[in-house]
């Protein structure tokens, strides 16, 4: 019974990291279709309106006792706010270059990222690599030095965001909370800055009502919710599976978005981006090989 348990568990995590690796994946559309709205102005938008959305979402499903819960816990708070000021530098730093057109070096760096969000999963979680998600290791490693050597330059974009994400992902393993939850106390602090900044954008002539179309001041109201269900996705996984798992998921995220960077962007993109891209897909094969064979394994043990 616990181990049927355990699996189903198991699935709904893995469930939750794909949705939310692919709805990452396509969000650099969305984005680029708020131009010309300036990033600084959309990112405050987002910080308010995902404190807003988790707030009430929140409140409806789990009601005032529990939302408030946290805050009796001690030294609970500060590690919403690391956790919270992580997050908003790693999608800040994302939407201002995606709407500066380095979204090929978005994908690098989410590239990088799950590296080390496997490498924090065996350091700090003393979780264990079987043979299928050491070689999808190896593959990603080597798809991302193929990478680092071609462009022959240190990407800031590209560890900024690789570095914040995977540090936000450890911080997210070691609290075990309904997501909603941990969003809305991550969000929160830096809501009443963020609604401050919009006011002063807007009346100043500087903000999304002065520059945007009607169409666009209607997409960019669903800012909160495209932001909270993948990072809500995301903490349900971290809850769930293992951090190596977690990690190695994230690249169909990049890959995603590097098709959309190429194809509908039309940014450069070289045959050694395509052999690193081509290696890092190996590595996802054997990691997906490794986890029907486990599955099938689950079943029938």
């Amino acid at each position: 019974m616990e181990k049927t348990l355990e699996k189903k568990n198991y699935n709904i995590g893995m469930s939750c990291a794909l949705g939310c690796a692919v709805l990452w994946g396509f969000l650099p559309i969305y984005w680029q279709a708020l131009r010309p709205i300036d990033s600084m102005v959309i990112i405050f938008y987002r910080i308010f309106l995902v404190g807003v959305t988790t707030f009430v979402v929140a409140y409806k499903l789990y009601g005032r006792e529990k939302l408030f819960a946290p805050m009796k816990q001690k030294g609970l708070l500060p590690t919403f706010i690391i956790a919270g000021i992580l997050i908003t530098s790693n999608w800040s730093i994302y939407i201002w270059a995606v709407n500066a057109n380095y979204v090929i070096q978005t994908c690098i760096g989410y590239y990088i990222e799950p590296l080390m969000v496997c490498i924090f999963g065996v350091v700090l979680f003393k979780e264990k690599l079987n043979k299928y998600k050491l070689a999808a290791l190896a593959f990603a490693l080597a798809g991302v030095v193929v990478i680092l050597i071609h462009f022959k330059e240190v990407p800031i974009i590209a560890l900024s965001l690789a570095l914040t994400f995977a540090t936000y992902a450890a911080i997210k393993k070691k609290y075990q909370m309904e997501a909603l939850i941990t969003l809305f106390y991550e969000t929160v602090f830096l809501t009443p800055f963020a609604l401050a900044l919009i006011i002063y954008f807007e009346v100043n002539g500087k903000g999304a009502f002065s520059v945007a179309e009607p169409y666009q001041i209607g997409l960019l109201a669903f800012v909160g919710l495209l932001t909270a269900t993948p990072l809500a996705l995301f903490a349900m996984a971290a809850n769930r599976i293992s951090m190596v798992s977690l990690g190695i998921t994230e690249y169909i995220s990049p890959s995603i978005a590097l098709i959309i960077g190429i194809f509908i962007f039309k940014e450069p993109f070289d045959s050694i981006q395509f052999l690193a891209f081509i290696i890092i897909w190996i590595g996802l094969a054997y990691f997906t090989y490794g986890e029907i064979k486990e599955s099938k394994n689950g079943r029938e043990s």
